[in-house]
């Protein structure tokens, strides 16, 4: 059996040819007397080798003739052997083990949390000994980026929740005459629960997602590691700065986001209800107690220091390689909205009875 001419994958896909010669090829694969000649063969690539390999059964064949340059190919695949893919076996039992094992990564994420803040509470004591030495500017750039920047986004979408909310609530009660009841409505809506929550699921979503990719760069590039060499702690530059930025830039950002959601919903108001602006602002007071307003102040500090501990947790947990740094981005900003909305039901739970007075 003589071959000749081009056998690499592009000539052989080219012409249309790799299903007739493997079809010729499996013809001849039980004729071990065959002597086959190889040294016309113009170019030969691993592809063409291993269709040769096939028809000879694995081995090769007792006459064969080859160039020079072929051999180191048809050695590389005749000590590659064959090889056996393991076999996955299924069990009645592995819903146990799946369980069993989500339960442990569940008590190993849990013992890492409380290890890191450990670590924060500590380095804040260390802050506030020595206030001169602390990483002043790292702060100051993480609440410019965290907080400042994200001005205009919270600004829309609270502008837009208050105009909705206003019109929807207006539509009902009108129904039954009390339109002097939308002021309460949405002051307290928006005051109490609305403005915190929608700030903090923007900024998990926007700043989460860049402090855990950035941690995560930091990984992939080699820089975490490069900071121990030098002795620079990444608690103390690195994740105490973001938890602290963001305790301060949360509830300046809730404050933002009530005043834009008020304002759609006064702009609302007027349109549908025609109720004044100065009375909207005039009956505000009364009908929102000031406790409302330190509660959601309060939840912007609380919400803040869980999205900065959040995405820096699962930052530092990213693995030197794109394919983690992608899957654990993601994770973090789910896992970061999924826990501000326990802590804003733990609030409302823990506060129930306050501010309705």
């Amino acid at each position: 059996m003589v071959a000749r001419g081009v056998w690499q994958v592009h000539a052989l896909a080219k012409r249309g040819a790799l299903k007739s010669i493997n079809k010729t090829l499996a013809g001849l694969r039980g004729e071990s007397s065959l002597a086959w000649d190889l040294s016309e063969v113009a170019s030969l690539d691993h592809i063409g080798a291993q269709m040769f390999w096939n028809a000879w059964g694995s081995k090769r064949p007792s006459s064969l003739k080859l160039d020079p340059r072929q051999e180191e190919l048809f050695a590389r695949i005749e000590k590659a052997g064959h090889l056996d893919l393991p076999r996955v076996r299924t069990s009645p039992f592995n819903w146990i083990i799946k369980l069993g094992s989500g339960v442990l990564s569940f008590f190993e994420h849990m013992k890492a949390v409380v290890i890191l803040i450990g670590q924060v509470v500590q380095d804040l004591g260390r802050f506030v000994r020595h206030p001169i030495a602390g990483p002043w500017r790292e702060i100051s750039a993480n609440i410019y980026h965290s907080g400042f920047q994200a001005l205009g986004i919270t600004a829309l979408v609270g502008f837009l929740i208050g105009i909705v909310l206003s019109y929807l609530s207006a539509q009902q009660l009108r129904m039954f005459g009390g339109d002097i009841y939308l002021v309460n409505i949405l002051g307290m809506a928006v005051i109490r629960e609305l403005g915190p929550l929608l700030a903090a699921i923007l900024v998990a979503g926007r700043s989460g997602s860049s402090i855990t990719a950035q941690l995560g760069v930091m990984r992939v590039t080699e820089e975490l590691d490069a900071m121990l060499v030098m002795g620079i702690s990444h608690g103390f530059r690195l994740i105490m700065p973001k938890v602290l930025a963001l305790a301060i830039a949360m509830p300046l950002l809730v404050v933002w986001t009530d005043a834009m959601a008020l304002l759609g919903g006064m702009i609302a108001a007027k349109v549908e209800l025609s109720l004044s602006m100065r009375y909207f602002i005039q009956k505000l007071p009364s009908a929102v107690p000031m406790v409302n307003y330190m509660i959601g102040l309060g939840k912007g500090v609380v919400f803040g220091m869980l999205i900065a501990m959040t995405a820096c947790h699962f930052g530092l947990r990213i693995k030197p390689n794109t394919e983690s740094l992608g899957r654990l981005t993601t994770t973090s900003v789910v896992t970061a909205i999924t826990v501000v909305i326990m802590a804003n039901a733990v609030f409302a739970i823990v506060f129930s009875g306050v501010g309705f007075d």
